[in-house]
């Protein structure tokens, strides 16, 4: 019988052994050359690559099969204070056309500050109406701040309302399917954190980002502001394989969020197991078929992070 002392000899000379496992999950739906979207895919149809190397699949499922936990981020700075009855009207929409009885959303609203309006909840009902209780209040208290407390005197933090909402409540969520959908004309002038920043946060919690666009124009005309927001909604959505949809002059969205519904039902979920090492660089993720004729929308890739 070993004597207690004897215990740490035991171990002192054995090497340290490190095992790193880096799982990357990659949402994406796929089409055919009609715009058809393809739905009896299996694993053995599929080759993923990063940085131009085959990878292993870990796991391989059809998304429709999983609870989706969606984030709803609308817009209220000055820019969009002719859009909110539209921003109503179209969240009601979509949550009737989109969400499910087994989903959960969350939603947020931000000017120069983040406020949890509703938290993640089943009740649907729930965040329409407390979207425009948010709209009509003389004061906040009653809604949270989201992320830190950020000296701003005005503007629209657009990038750091996506970061927050992802970090600190949608990359929380059970479930595997993540999505956002941001209510706003993408202008931003008082985030402490840049465009990469909220792109790559959305990349790495696997967040598909839905982008409905609403832009103030004076006499019909874009300005150069207008279209620094077009271009940076229409890259968030393409980097997180998600679409870009423009409000602006439409009175009916109810076809776009079916496509939307489609996109987050009819998609898949892959988990590769990377292997190449964290250096803190950016790695291209490529998806290929075996057959042709096949289009896929996913994220375009990710930062390889240190753990």
């Amino acid at each position: 019988m070993l004597r207690r002392n004897f215990l740490p000899l035991l171990f002192q000379n054995l090497p340290n052994i490190r095992i790193d496992v880096t799982l990357v999950n990659l949402p994406f739906s796929v089409r055919d050359t009609r715009g058809q979207l393809v739905l009896n895919l299996t694993r053995d149809d599929i080759e993923v690559l990063e940085d131009g190397v085959p990878q292993i699949i870990k796991h391989f499922s059809q998304g429709g099969a999983s609870t989706l936990s969606l984030g709803l981020i609308a817009d209220v700075s000055g820019s969009q204070k002719d859009f909110l009855k539209d921003h109503r009207r179209d969240l009601r929409d979509f949550l009737k056309n989109v969400v499910q009885t087994r989903d959960r959303a969350f939603l947020v609203c931000f000017g120069n500050n983040l406020r949890l309006v509703s938290p993640l909840t089943g009740e649907m009902d729930q965040i329409a109406t407390r979207l425009q209780q948010f709209q009509k209040a003389d004061h906040y208290e009653g809604f949270p701040i989201v992320g830190p407390r950020e000296y701003r005197i005005s503007g629209t933090a657009f990038y750091d309302a996506i970061i927050h909402s992802t970090e600190e409540i949608l990359a929380q969520a059970d479930s595997g399917r993540r999505a956002l959908v941001v209510f706003s004309d993408g202008e931003d002038n008082a985030s402490a954190r840049h465009l990469l920043d909220a792109i790559e946060t959305a990349q790495r919690a696997g967040v598909v980002v839905f982008c409905v666009r609403y832009t103030e124009l004076k006499n019909g005309r874009w300005n150069a502001r207008n279209k620094y927001g077009r271009a940076v909604m229409e890259r968030i959505a393409k980097e997180t394989g998600g679409l870009d949809l423009d409000a602006t002059d439409s009175n009916d969205l109810k076809a776009q969020f079916r496509q939307i519904s489609q996109m987050l039902r009819a998609s898949y979920d892959l988990g590769y197991s990377s292997s190449n090492t964290p250096d803190g660089s950016f790695r291209k993720i490529q998806l290929r078929a075996k057959r042709a004729g096949l289009i896929f929308r996913h994220k375009t890739g990710y930062f390889a992070r240190e753990n």
